[in-house]
């Protein structure tokens, strides 16, 4: 049987998980307009906020799903209702947890994309340079370039 405390504990739980909810989506959202206006050097930064983000994130699940499981309950969407039955303000932001985390995933997704777009766009343009060089492309072992002539070098007999 849960306790005030425990009522308490799991509302605390699921205002702090909003909240870095939407800061994550905030990045997410942040980090989409970056990519297509090509702003990948501003991306490193927004890169290592995004992960501080997700590790925070994971802090707030963990503490959640401790919390459940000491009440002997399942660390889900019905667990969270059930505990939260008698607290409509924590269920409305428990809902707010559960969109802000579809729209996370929706918008990851949609980034992931455009990344994969803009790294075709600059392979192919690379290519397209390569090409224009008649040079073929070629790698050492250690994977750095290597010139394809095999005539001598200037000053050697």
């Amino acid at each position: 049987m849960a306790t005030q405390a425990d009522l308490h504990k799991i509302a605390i739980l699921i205002d702090g998980e909003r909240a870095l909810m939407r800061r994550f989506v905030d990045v997410l959202e942040h980090e989409e307009s970056l990519l297509v206006a090509g702003e990948t050097d501003a991306l490193l930064a927004l890169v290592r906020e995004k992960s501080e983000i997700y590790q925070l994130l994971q802090r707030q699940h963990d503490g959640r799903a401790l919390l459940l499981g000491r009440l002997r309950l399942g660390n889900n969407d019905a667990a969270v209702r059930s505990l939260c039955a008698s607290m409509p303000d924590t269920l409305l932001r428990w809902e707010e947890v559960l969109a802000l985390a579809r729209e996370a995933r929706e918008r990851n997704s949609l980034n992931g994309k455009l990344i994969i777009e803009r790294m075709h766009n600059n392979q192919a343009a690379l290519s397209v340079l390569l090409s224009a060089t008649d040079q073929p492309q070629l790698y050492g072992a250690d994977g750095s370039t290597r010139p394809t002539g095999g005539g001598r070098h200037l000053g050697s007999a």
